[in-house]
């Protein structure tokens, strides 16, 4: 792992460039999963309507240790209007999503070798800021099972110092991410950022994730100023679907009302499940259609 490098200059703060009253549009490549992320989508999100992208770090999709991958997107980017504004990070180290048997990306986990691989892989990802200028990286800490404990919060802690390290100079900034867990709850992310004295951390707010756990209307208040973007998608309440906005059963009114009420609106990342991906001729309507929720 080489140090990272200082980015020539940081990106300006992109959650509502332009208009402070409107969210940022950003589309997760979340739904190009199952393929190589290539121009031609990049180029289909912005005939969608996205303002911005949020890179998924998976190797078949990303392979953030291609330095000619790396390279390839970075040229587009340069030469299109289209931003990079996230990267989330790599959830695990082969390309084959953990079904091959390789370990889960887990910064919590109890072995110390594990965590150290796991910040080693996420920093991998991170190098890729030195070409493709993304602000921020939405973090996940732990896996499902993880519970709470003083342990728990130590790892997170050091995590979070250590990786953030790493990441500012860069020009990147850390977002964690609420899930499905003990540890990631929105109180127990503010927490750990307070005990950590985390005050660079941002948080990505999962709105699916809020809905099957504390509920949407909790988690935007709990969470607060503290929400830097938004992971948009749907479910009912049961399990982790990332349905499109409609098809399940949040309450969108409610939720779009109470992100706008934050003093700064969060940047709004529509982050679809990959099986919806393939139709590629109805995707821009439909993503359109999800975005339009927030005007």
């Amino acid at each position: 792992m080489r140090q990272s490098k200082q980015r020539p200059a940081c990106l300006p703060d992109l959650r509502n460039a332009g208009d402070p009253s409107t969210m940022l549009r950003v589309l997760s490549t979340h739904l190009f999963l199952n393929q190589r992320l290539h121009p031609g989508l990049l180029e289909l999100a912005a005939r969608s309507g996205a303002q911005g992208v949020e890179i998924f770090a998976a190797r078949q999709h990303f392979d953030y240790s291609s330095r000619e991958h790396i390279a390839e997107l970075a040229s587009w980017f340069r030469s299109n209007t289209l931003k990079p504004f996230s990267m989330h990070a790599p959830m695990f180290p082969d390309r084959e999503m953990g079904r091959a048997g390789a370990p889960a990306v887990n910064v919590l986990h109890p072995e110390k070798a594990r965590r150290i691989d796991a910040m080693d892989e996420i920093k991998r990802a991170l190098e890729a800021a030195e070409l493709i200028p993304f602000s921020n990286l939405v973090l996940h800490l732990g896996e499902r099972t993880d519970g709470w404990s003083q342990r728990s919060i130590e790892y997170a802690i050091t995590a979070l110092e250590h990786l953030g390290a790493f990441a500012h100079p860069l020009g990147v900034r850390l977002l964690v991410e609420n899930l499905l867990s003990e540890p990631t709850t929105p109180e127990r992310l503010i927490t750990i950022l307070n005990l950590g004295h985390q005050t660079n951390v941002g948080i990505c707010l999962d709105l699916g994730h809020a809905h099957i756990t504390v509920g949407v209307a909790e988690a935007i208040a709990t969470l607060g100023s503290r929400i830097t973007s938004v992971h948009v998608h749907d479910n009912h309440a049961v399990k982790d679907e990332h349905l499109w906005p409609g098809d399940g059963n949040i309450d969108w009114p409610a939720a779009v009302k109470a992100l706008k009420a934050l003093a700064t609106p969060p940047a709004t990342v529509l982050e679809i499940h990959q099986s919806y991906g393939g139709d590629t001729a109805a995707l821009p309507a439909r993503i359109q259609q999800a975005f339009a929720l927030f005007d």
